[in-house]
């Protein structure tokens, strides 16, 4: 699938009012500056984690809970184990997943003073990140996007 063919699929199947205008908006701005990966990967990485959100019981609970509490929900590593969990009637999606844990990894930092060593783009530092790690993410989210219930 070319860069174009994916941001395409991405925002077919992306929530209409949510998210399809900003993955527009990332479309022209990467078209226009291709230099632009680097502050364009943290959106893309969002929105893979609330794709994946989106097969699981985790999507649609509220911030807060009746008390005023932040309620948990699954973040990383356990959101896909919990998609891969619930979704086993459908291998095909289960196998996507399971590629999916390639972009993040659990990492033990001592001195993690802002918890980013929880999600790859957070781990490693922007200068590090390339215009082709960009586009494999955007190419992984793009075959992802068909199982999402936006």
């Amino acid at each position: 699938m070319a860069l174009q063919e994916d941001f395409n699929q991405i925002i077919d199947y992306a929530h209409f009012w949510n998210w399809a205008p900003d993955w527009g908006e990332v479309q022209r701005i990467y078209e226009k500056f291709p230099d632009s990966f680097s502050v364009l990967t943290p959106f893309a990485y969002s929105y893979l984690e609330e794709l994946n959100r989106t097969t699981t019981s985790d999507y649609g609970l509220p911030l807060f809970d009746r008390n005023g509490q932040p309620v948990k929900v699954n973040v990383g590593m356990k959101l896909i184990s919990l998609a891969i969990a619930e979704n086993q009637n459908n291998q095909e999606y289960v196998k996507v997943l399971e590629e999916t844990k390639k972009y993040f990894k659990y990492i033990k930092v001592n001195n993690d003073e802002n918890g980013r060593n929880r999600v790859m783009h957070g781990f490693v530092h922007p200068r590090f990140w390339s215009k082709e790690n960009f586009e494999q993410l955007i190419h992984h989210i793009a075959v992802l996007s068909p199982y999402s219930k936006f």
